[in-house]
């Protein structure tokens, strides 16, 4: 998986602030040296409960433009980004050495066919074959295949001249007798056997039968078919990199996913050992026809709780916006997409303040916001927060509410007030793809006062990226005053350390907001839970002193906590 920009790209040395993670060339060498396979999903859609399902926001910038189909407008991206991308992996190729056993064209293809939609949407069997070629023609060689529901998909999103494999929890002996129908003479596999599932924001935290993964991973194993566990190892929606999903209701039903990806793994998010591990092991240690010798396991190292830290130092609201790195001045509202920033590219991740200056405000004034937010929003008049609903997913300031209004709650008139509204991308959809409206971000559909539209704005992206979060000044040392304060603010604490372990910083007590940890954001935290706390791996500490800052959009807090196991539940009760 990879994050690029329009001509540019980064596998591991582009710059970006994910720089790190992407470098694929390293990723499948370690592979190789572990003496594991590779099955490779290069895009460009793949789902994963990533953020747009791994496509890259600007794409929303173009009018009229179809992903996921043979538009050329879409395909001609795809192109570029396939002849780079695929030329650094066939050296990889098992029949070249390396680990690379497979392919994915195309990722759950048929899970795309809508067609009751707005426009609608089939399959596109030319966008399948053009995805195929493109693979070819770059020289890659290994098995091609696609992976959908066999039962309610069957062929629909796939090819004859492709492998088809099945995505299951349940019942596999009915998918791949439907595999078998589908596809003669082929062998059977279950692509992604669900190992456990993923939480959005507010859901109750998932707990899986331990006794019913065991017993299909063996049916799995009896069939007989091959297998890939989805996920083997839990994972982290670092950053602001989680996805969302929209239902056919549109925005009402969209849900954020959390930054935690443990997905109840076999082996935990922070890397433990789990039930679901040993069965796994004993399984394939009972199914396998050829008595393998089976390293010792490695010894646990569990994550530790550090000791509570005090806060350092902070920056107040009105602090934080006169650091914004740029200003844009427009008329009307204007998507986080839409902005013509970075390359003009548009904002792809974090905040965006929309403010309106000059501004008569009279007593009892009422504001309302057109349509629905892209997905949350905080209402300040002259630096003070008004808003302070953290917990009611149903009230003013969250994506479920149409036309949402909130008084100003003004005991007297204000001239020349300035008004601030700030928006939190919380996560783009990642599954379908097929209605570029319910992905874009921020506010656009207008800004009403008693009635009459609010124009003129000045339009403040805050990315919060690891540059800007780096170069932040005019810190203020922390007193008890300022920590009852209330509205956004940036929390610095100090962790000085001899040795580094995993940790799980414990957000239980704060409300909404994100961490960064020496410049990088961790994730996100909020309040209706399930998850209250952040893996926070060693690797991403220093000996020595280490900056965590807390981004809390409410009501901050003076201490932060530590965990040595992740903590789970919903606090749904608000804090004011």
């Amino acid at each position: 998986m990879v994050l690029y920009f329009v001509g540019r790209y980064d596998f591991g040395a582009g710059g970006t602030d994910m720089q790190e993670f992407l470098d694929i060339e390293k990723f499948l060498k370690t592979a190789q040296e572990e003496d594991l396979f590779v099955i490779l999903r290069p895009g460009p859609y793949i789902c994963s409960e990533y953020e747009h399902g791994g496509l890259p926001s600007w794409l929303m910038r173009e009018k009229g433009i179809r992903v996921r189909t043979s538009d050329e407008k879409f395909m001609m991206h795809v192109r570029r980004y396939f002849t780079t991308l695929l030329t650094l992996l066939t050296a990889f190729q098992f029949t070249r050495g390396g680990p690379i056993i497979a392919v994915q064209v195309e990722n759950e293809y048929g899970n795309t066919e809508n067609p009751k939609g707005n426009p609608p949407f089939v399959p596109d069997t030319v966008y399948l074959e053009e995805l195929r070629q493109l693979i070819m023609t770059n020289n890659i060689t290994e098995l091609l295949f696609t992976s959908d529901n066999p039962i309610k998909r069957e062929s629909r999103g796939s090819l004859p001249s492709l492998f088809q494999t099945a995505n299951l929890n349940a019942e596999p002996e009915l998918k791949f007798d439907k595999l078998k129908e589908l596809q003669h003479n082929k062998p059977s596999m279950a692509t992604e056997f669900w190992t456990g599932w993923f939480n959005s924001w507010s859901e109750k935290h998932y707990v899986g039968n331990v006794g019913r993964f065991n017993s299909t991973f063996e049916r799995i194993l009896k069939y007989p078919a091959s297998v890939n566990l989805y996920m083997f190892h839990g994972g982290t929606n670092w950053g602001f990199t989680n996805g969302a999903s929209i239902g056919s209701h549109g925005q009402p039903s969209y849900q954020s996913d959390l930054t935690s990806y443990d997905y109840e793994a076999p082996l935990s998010e922070s890397g433990g050992y789990t039930q679901k591990y040993q069965l796994v092991k004993d399984l394939l240690e009972m199914y396998n026809p050829i008595k393998t010798k089976v390293p010792d396991m490695p010894v646990s190292i569990g994550p530790i709780a550090y000791p509570t830290l005090k806060l350092k130092y902070s920056l107040d609201y009105k602090d934080i916006v006169a650091q914004a790195p740029q200003t844009v001045n427009s008329e009307n509202l204007v998507a986080m997409e839409n902005l013509p920033i970075n390359g003009n590219t548009g904002q792809k991740f974090g905040y965006i303040i929309y403010r309106k200056e000059s501004i008569t405000i009279n007593k009892g004034t009422t504001l309302t916001i057109k349509g629905y937010v892209y997905d949350t929003v905080n209402v300040y008049v002259n630096n003070k927060l008004i808003t302070k609903n953290v917990v009611d997913l149903d009230g003013f300031g969250y994506w479920r509410l149409k036309d949402g209004n909130i008084s100003l709650s003004l005991d007297k008139k204000l001239e020349n007030a300035t008004i601030d509204l700030v928006v939190c991308n919380m996560g783009r959809n990642n599954n379908g793809m097929v209605n570029p409206i319910e992905r874009l971000k921020g506010l656009w559909q207008g800004v009403l006062l008693d009635g009459e539209e609010v124009l003129d704005w000045k339009i403040m992206p805050l990315e919060f990226t690891r540059t800007w979060n780096n170069n932040l000044v005019g810190w203020r040392e922390s007193n008890s005053s300022k920590s009852t304060s209330v509205g956004a603010r940036l929390n610095k604490f100090e962790l000085v350390l001899e040795q580094k372990f995993d940790t799980f910083i414990d957000m239980s007590k704060w409300n909404k907001g994100i961490v960064i940890v020496n410049g990088f954001v961790l994730g996100r935290y909020w309040r209706v839970g399930s998850q209250q706390s952040l893996y926070l791996p060693a690797p991403f500490l220093n000996i020595g002193n280490n900056e965590i800052t807390v981004f809390e959009e409410f009501s901050s807090k003076t201490e932060l906590a530590f965990s040595n196991d992740p903590i789970y539940f919903n606090n749904m009760t608000n804090p004011f």
